[in-house]
């Protein structure tokens, strides 16, 4: 009698680590999404910020690194003119990107590593900003 009850709390223990593993792995999963959602939110807040910006004679177009790669380095570059609060996207733009390596570092994620090239200026045409490589 001592064995069987011994084997029905081994199996129950059994039951109850395959149940925690399982919902863990739902948990993570949900929290992945909420948190890349999240990401993906504040990356457009910071578009939409800088696709408000104004490009002619009084205002200077600029550009700043956006993101960051598992591997180093910016996804891209975001250009902007001084028409707008520019310490405000400065400030988006590093909380953004602090918040894109910690989520890289805590899910793993990898990217191909290429090199994304700094653009050497941007300048105003025809009332368009253009990075200059």
């Amino acid at each position: 009698m001592n064995l069987y009850l011994r084997m029905i709390l081994v199996f129950s223990y059994l039951i109850l680590l395959v149940a925690t593993s399982c919902s863990s792995n739902d948990n993570d999963a949900s929290t992945y999404k909420i948190e890349l959602e999240q990401l993906s939110l504040l990356k457009a807040d910071i578009e939409g910020l800088a696709k408000a910006s104004v490009c002619n004679d009084t205002t200077e177009c600029k550009f700043i690194a956006l993101g960051s790669k598992p591997c180093g380095g910016p996804w891209s570059y975001l250009l902007y003119t001084t028409s707008i609060d520019v310490e405000q996207l400065k400030a988006a733009v590093k909380d953004y990107n602090t918040k894109e390596a910690a989520f890289n570092l805590k899910w793993g994620i990898t990217s191909d590593c290429t090199f994304t090239l700094r653009p050497v200026s941007a300048s105003c045409e025809n009332n368009t900003c253009v990075l200059m490589y």
